[in-house]
């Protein structure tokens, strides 16, 4: 009977992953399908004209590479903290606990509230109006927990012989942070961080109130009134505000491209995370 559940629970796991597989494969064929015919080399070099009718995307591109690439450099010192914090000062098995319990909830909390947030916070308090800047420090807070994550997982893998021997040699813990730690440890902050710009490149409720406008933005200029155009966000309005046809290849190929994105920063961390689970099975 022991035998049987087994190879139910099996084989029901078996179904719903290729279940979803095939969801995946579907959605970016149709994807990929509608939004083919809008590509061409002026698509992602010129700006957007004529409430999106014409033009391309190279503004909203650039937008969203200025966005994703802020968030990391606002996450990645914070989740070296954490991770060291968590894996090398904490001796607390509660202490730990309550940190994982902290990035988890931040993990799982609706990306409309870090919106909302953003809005109190950097908007109205601070005066900044829509800006680059905060639209990155939010999308910063939404992917550390991927990132430092990520690091942690890493950091369980690392033989402990190995500080066992700087220890040894008489290297201070600050030394053996920075000369045996970290570097070892650097594909996990690589994964995460790829993985967390992947998750990052995709969000729009964030940065619809804090950093993001439909049209009339280049490149940021200052901190305070400077919005970035983005491709959520001109994804988010074409579909909502637009019947025209031409309108609509461009929805769709403004979808590709984001699609790529994501896919090409996923694909590139997948050796990293398969390698980092063969390290921590050895």
């Amino acid at each position: 009977m022991r035998r049987l559940l087994d190879r139910l629970l099996f084989a029901t796991c078996g179904a719903t992953a290729l279940l979803v597989c095939a969801l995946l494969i579907g959605v970016v064929f149709v994807i990929a399908q509608r939004g083919a015919p809008a590509m061409s080399w002026t698509f992602l070099t010129e700006q957007i004209r004529q409430v999106g009718a014409q033009g391309g995307i190279f503004f909203n591109l650039v937008g969203t590479v200025i966005l994703i690439t802020t968030a990391l450099v606002v996450c990645t010192p914070v989740a070296i903290g954490l991770a060291l914090l968590e894996r090398v000062y904490v001796r607390s098995e509660r202490w730990r606990r309550s940190l994982g319990v902290f990035l988890y909830t931040l993990n799982g909390l609706p990306s409309i509230v870090f919106g909302i947030f953003g809005f109190i916070v950097f908007v109205k308090w601070l005066g900044w109006g829509k800006s680059w800047l905060s639209g990155g420090i939010l999308l910063g807070m939404m992917i550390l927990p991927t990132v430092t994550v990520a690091l942690i997982e890493r950091m369980k893998a690392l033989p402990s012989r190995y500080v066992q021997a700087a220890a040894a040699l008489g290297l201070k813990q600050s030394q053996i942070i920075w000369s045996v730690i970290l570097p070892q440890t650097r594909s996990g902050l690589l994964t995460g961080s790829l993985l967390g710009m992947a998750r990052a490149a995709g969000e729009t409720a964030p940065i619809m109130f804090t950093a993001t406008i439909f049209a009339g933005a280049t490149q940021p200029h200052g901190v305070k009134e400077s919005p970035v155009l983005s491709l959520p966000y001109h994804i988010f309005i074409l579909a909502q505000d637009s019947f025209d046809p031409a309108v609509g290849a461009k929805l769709w190929g403004a979808a590709l491209v984001l699609l790529a994105l994501v896919l090409l920063l996923s694909g590139i961390a997948l050796p990293g995370r398969l390698k980092m689970h063969e390290e921590a099975n050895v």
